[in-house]
């Protein structure tokens, strides 16, 4: 089931003018639901919010979180999932009309949902080999770190991972530097340092990225530092792992002929679990 504009239906009328489809001017969120709740709602819903902001949509005066979250809810209710766990993805889109240029910076919103089968973040220690993707560069800029509609370098990023057999590709920014991965935020760990791009790379503002972020800075266990991450980095690493709302954190266990352990991965998924219990 779809909620389109707050209405419940299997059938939503979406314009062929959507400019979401024409020019990939749509923003959305990706949450996950568990235990009755959505996991860190706010940061989700200011995310939003900003990015809808720096694109000069216009936010309805309606548009709370409180009503949000409502919508979000009855989304998952209609879809027999509010007793499972769930994602569910919120797009808005400016309304249709005009060219490059709108006629108006009015928007609408969809929701839909799917089934999860872990009600909590779990590890995966399955084989996760991941290499670079470099046919096209990420730029190192604003709007790379929003999650719009145009994705076209994460989509044939994907398809060049599966034509080689490859559980994900990390990708480079126009400073020939490592900004993300395809689906989420990359962390290295070296000895008990860990680091994670800036936003200035052009990586994701990620959500799990800022509960990490939240979680290091507040334990002594090790040291950490937002700073670019250079290839050559990669294979002197002791850890390599990719973060997001849905997974949690997944270990990268090969990059070309290193190999690597998951132990850090491990200790911080477990806070991790217990601080989206929380929030």
């Amino acid at each position: 089931m779809i909620n389109f504009n707050g209405i419940i239906t299997d059938k939503p009328e979406f314009s062929s003018y959507n400019r979401g489809m024409l020019y990939g001017d749509a923003v959305f969120e990706t949450v996950r639901y568990s235990s009755g709740k959505i996991s860190f709602w706010e940061d989700h819903y200011f995310r939003l919010m900003a990015s809808m902001r720096i694109l000069r949509m216009e936010i309805p005066m309606n548009f709370t979180l409180e009503l949000l979250e409502a919508e979000l809810l009855k989304t998952i209710n209609a879809s027999n999932l509010k007793d499972k766990s769930a994602s569910v993805r919120l797009t808005v889109t400016r309304n249709a009309g005009g060219k490059y240029l709108p006629e108006d910076n009015n928007v609408s919103f969809y929701a839909f949902a799917s089934e999860l089968n872990d009600p909590f973040f779990i590890m995966n220690e399955a084989s996760y080999e991941v290499d670079l993707y470099k046919d096209h560069y990420l730029n190192a800029d604003l709007l790379s770190t929003l999650k719009t509609a145009n994705k076209l370098i994460h989509v044939t990023g994907s398809i060049f991972a599966k034509e080689n057999n490859l559980a994900n590709c990390l990708l480079i920014n126009t400073n020939k530097t490592i900004a993300e991965a395809l689906n989420g935020n990359l962390f290295l760990v070296k000895d008990n340092h860990i680091k994670t791009p800036p936003l200035t790379e052009g990586c994701l503002r990620g959500i799990v990225r800022k509960q990490l972020i939240d979680i290091l800075e507040k334990i002594d266990t090790y040291t950490f530092e937002e700073a670019p991450i250079s290839p050559f980095e990669l294979q002197k690493a002791d850890e390599l792992f990719i973060t997001n709302s849905i997974m949690g954190i997944q270990p990268i266990t090969k990059y070309r002929k290193k190999l690597y352990t998951n132990l850090v991965a491990k200790n911080l998924l477990g806070k991790l679990n217990a601080k989206a219990r929380l929030g």
